[in-house]
């Protein structure tokens, strides 16, 4: 197993508090794997074999257990003279999880650790039953800099600005960075773990009928990414293409991509009026292979994919992120972390005067000192420009200093 000291760091923090630790994301971004390393590092910090219980719950040995059978499964492999530490992997299988978590947590002497797929994991139910006494996790595929150490693994590393590319195409799913495996292997791969997620987590879980309709919207908003539309745009465009759905579907569709982590909902921020805007966001998607895996690579889409990797790293980074609207235009990202804010531009390259001043404007219009960014892939990335700095890609995705 490969280290992902992003997570276990945030997650150790926490071991032997009351706090249950909630680790959420899309399927096959490495929850399961983050358990163990947990449970590898208590090893190592002294806590016996006979204290670590480990269940995951997306096997058919589970399949139609009830919450009573869970519990009391549970309650027989409890350390009686020590504490358990119990990890649950994928527990949102068994229907009322809930309350056999909050039961467990108040009558015995545990430390909870739980992942799960879909983000009902923090839904009002648990906020009934576990209110102030969790902590969640977002797990998020491969990092630029993780895939960087991945890779280095089984093979030849490039330079950071080459490997960029290999990045975008690829993504970040784990799974597809322990050994090499050509693109369409890759994709394969991608594609399945697309499948499971949209008719596990999606169509069964909600009972969606019109399958068809759900593929369309998906295939919009993987071919928009970086674009502005609202469930009435999409609902437009099929009427278009002679396919009737009423804005209502969309936005519920939408809706369950999201709650799938498949999607990324971003809002607009208008910065004059320092007030969030309800219409006209954007989607990213929770990994750039998902597109490719679905719609095939063009060229043309490289520019919205660096948009999505920028936006994942912020995220995984903690900050809050939207799109910033000025009176001049657009900010790309407006990324806020406590008293922390980033204002950033990301182009694929400056290849005019014209768009050297669109970009440098917009960002040197907002009245504040906050830093500035401008993100782009071509040779002349770097040096600042009236306080605006000018970074790779590449390198403000490795960068220390935000």
């Amino acid at each position: 197993m490969i280290n992902r000291p992003l997570y276990t760091k945030k997650i150790m923090e926490y071991v032997d508090t009351p706090f249950i630790k909630i680790l959420t994301g899309i399927r096959r971004s490495g929850k399961s794997t983050i358990l163990k390393l947990v449970m590898q590092e208590l090893k190592e910090r002294g806590i016996d074999d006979s204290q670590l219980v480990s269940y995951r719950f997306d096997s058919m040995e589970y399949d139609g257990y009830t919450a009573k059978q869970m519990y009391q499964e549970l309650k027989n492999r409890l350390n009686p003279n020590e504490r358990t530490y119990l990890f649950l992997d994928e527990v949102q299988e068994i229907n009322n999880w809930e309350k056999i978590i909050n039961s467990l947590a108040t009558e015995f002497d545990v430390d909870i650790y739980i992942t799960g797929s879909n983000s009902r994991m923090l839904s009002s139910e648990i906020d009934t039953y576990l209110t102030g006494r969790y902590v969640s996790f977002r797990i998020y595929t491969l990092s630029f800099a993780e895939y960087l150490d991945f890779k280095s693994r089984y093979t030849e590393v490039a330079t950071p600005r080459q490997e960029l590319i290999n990045y975008i195409k690829l993504g970040g799913f784990p799974a597809i960075h322990l050994h090499a495996y050509t693109e369409d292997e890759v994709y394969t791969i991608v594609r399945d773990i697309y499948n499971s997620t949209i008719f596990s987590d999606i169509v069964k879980r909600n009972e969606v009928r019109k399958v068809d309709l759900l593929e369309r919207v998906v295939k919009y908003a993987f071919n928009n990414v970086g674009n502005t539309f609202s469930a009435k745009t999409i609902s437009d465009y099929m009427k278009s293409e002679h396919r009737k759905i009423d804005n209502e579907t969309v936005y519920s569709y939408l809706e369950k991509l999201e709650k799938a982590y498949i999607l990324h909902r971003c809002q607009r921020y208008d910065l004059n009026g320092k007030e969030l805007l309800k219409t006209q966001e954007k989607f990213y998607l929770a990994d750039t292979a998902l597109r490719y895996s679905v719609l095939g690579y063009n060229d043309n889409s490289v520019a919205a994919m660096l948009e999505n990797v920028v936006y994942l790293e912020l995220c995984r980074r903690g900050y809050r992120v939207d799109i910033g609207k000025i009176y001049s235009g657009e900010i790309d990202f407006v990324a806020t972390k406590q008293n922390e804010k980033l204002y950033i531009q990301v182009t694929q390259q400056i290849s005019s005067a014209e768009t050297e001043k669109r970009e440098y404007t917009r960002l040197l219009d907002i009245d504040d000192n906050f830093p500035k960014y401008v993100l782009r892939t071509d040779e002349f990335a770097g040096g600042n420009y009236n306080g605006v700095k000018s970074m790779h890609v590449a390198d403000f995705l490795l960068s220390k200093e935000y």
